[in-house]
């Protein structure tokens, strides 16, 4: 049997959460919007190009800050945002580091990252007309910070799974042991 990530990630939020709507999922690699319907995958959107906005983003720009994704929320939280205007990861790099040669804070910048793939998320859900959320899945669910400013920007409470990372997992799971 073949099934895609899509269809299991669909399954696996509509095993735990049990609504229509919509998922957004943000993992290490991609970004994907999927909309369910009685269970079933009615449509979705990913990005298309790059790590833009991916768990890979969040790393490889933290470890500029000296930090790591595990850290992040600390670092980030109740700071202001800086503008992180490049969501490619090597032109971001770039950028991070022209702002702390301007001493601009590491907690500003933390928080201008974790603002710009909330934008990235939100971007993806607009490009598919995706409209309730129901479900955050993927690694980067596990940031409180991240959470917080997709609520806000979306203006909707979001649900997340404890183990939001394996959903996917769950998913092939189900569909595997029927």
């Amino acid at each position: 049997k073949v099934i895609t990530e899509i269809t299991c990630h669909g399954k696996g939020a509509w095993k735990l959460f049990g609504k229509d709507g919509v998922v957004i999922d943000i993992g290490g690699q991609d970004t994907k919007g999927i909309v369910l319907k009685s269970g079933r995958v009615m449509k979705f959107v990913m990005n298309d190009k790059c790590a833009a906005g991916t768990g890979k983003f969040l790393e490889v720009t933290s470890n500029k800050l000296g930090s790591d994704i595990e850290n992040i929320d600390e670092l980030a939280k109740d700071a202001i945002p800086e503008n992180i205007s490049s969501m490619c990861t090597v032109f971001a790099e770039s950028e991070i580091i022209s702002l702390l040669a301007q001493d601009i804070p590491k907690e500003n910048i933390a928080a201008g990252i974790l603002k710009s793939i909330a934008n990235k998320g939100i971007s993806i859900l607009n490009k598919g007309n995706l409209e309730d959320i129901i479900a955050f899945t993927g690694g980067l669910a596990k940031s409180k910070e991240l959470v917080k400013m997709l609520e806000e920007k979306l203006n909707k409470k979001i649900f997340i799974a404890e183990d939001s990372q394996i959903i996917g997992a769950l998913g092939a799971a189900i569909i595997g042991f029927k």
